[in-house]
């Protein structure tokens, strides 16, 4: 269901408490951070296993309440449930911290629904994707200027942000919109603010992500799903958890029980209470997403 700007809001402050704790855990198990040829075995033995999250609504998020949620981490829970091990444990860093924590060993796995592409196939070992997604604008209500495309923010010369480590980054680039005049924000709370106050003409982020946080935000507007064409070719992007390179039988063992959750249905029934739609289930690989 779509929160409140202040539910949000209060959302962020959680999200910032859950970082300073995650990396409090962190720093307090360090020897827990050891390489292992067998990290399924070891997380098995602990029973817990670490998931790093970066605060965006709908993928991985602590809410209002405090408690940690999400499409993936709900689904982390039963998929690592089914392997063996009990506990999920998340560790908050902002998104474009992901990637080099989890190299770290910060935390076991990302999941924070991130888009599969080639650039990060080369860092690391992604499974197959849960969701597929367009991309959507947080826009002044009414949207003012227009803006639906990306080629739109560029015709317009409009005011252009994204999150950090976000995707819609590279698809601005490939538009045309110069990278050094993009605005990086922390997440899209601050997308929110930013258009609210003027600051910015647009932020972009998932579609969903923008229907969610702006759906009754009192001065802005999530614009239509709309798909970024990169290199002449509309781009349908696919969320996945990602895991080490080094864990290939963890991934293995991580994509036999989500094909399974796929073919029963029993994925749409958790990732719908986020939001989700039908239309946003997929039959596509992390290998073809890789290429």
């Amino acid at each position: 269901m779509p929160r409140t700007t202040n539910q949000i809001r209060r959302r962020s402050v959680l999200w910032g408490t859950a970082a300073a704790a995650g990396a409090a855990t962190v720093g307090a198990s360090g020897c827990a951070r050891v390489a292992s040829g067998d990290t399924l075995g070891r997380l098995r033995s602990q029973g817990t296993v670490r998931l790093g999250i970066a605060g965006e609504v709908p993928y991985g998020y602590v809410d209002e309440q405090g408690a940690f949620t999400g499409e993936a981490p709900e689904l982390a829970r039963v998929i690592f449930g089914r392997l063996g091990v009990r506990d999920v444990q998340p560790v908050a860093t902002d998104f474009g911290s992901l990637i080099p924590g989890l190299g770290s060993q910060q935390f076991d796995a990302v999941a924070a629904g991130m888009y599969i592409n080639k650039e990060r196939c080369a860092q690391v070992l992604f499974a197959d994707p849960e969701y597929q997604m367009l991309d959507g604008f947080i826009v002044r209500k009414g949207n003012p200027k227009n803006l639906r495309s990306y080629e739109d923010v560029v015709r317009s010369e409009a005011r252009f942000a994204t999150g950090s480590g976000y995707a819609q980054m590279a698809h601005a680039v490939a538009a045309g919109y110069p990278e050094k005049d993009i605005v990086i924000l922390q997440d899209q709370v601050a997308g929110l603010n930013a258009v609210e106050s003027g600051r910015v003409d647009a932020f972009a982020a998932t579609a969903l992500t923008a229907r969610l946080v702006a759906g009754r935000a009192a001065k802005a507007e999530a614009t239509e799903p709309f798909a970024a064409v990169v290199d002449g070719k509309r781009k349908i992007d696919g969320g996945g958890f990602a895991f080490r390179p080094t864990d290939t039988a963890l991934r293995d063992a991580f994509n036999t029980e989500l094909h399974r959750m796929k073919k029963s249905g029993e994925l749409f029934r958790i990732l719908r209470r986020f939001g989700f739609t039908e239309a946003e289930m997929t039959p596509l690989t992390a290998e073809e997403l890789c290429r």
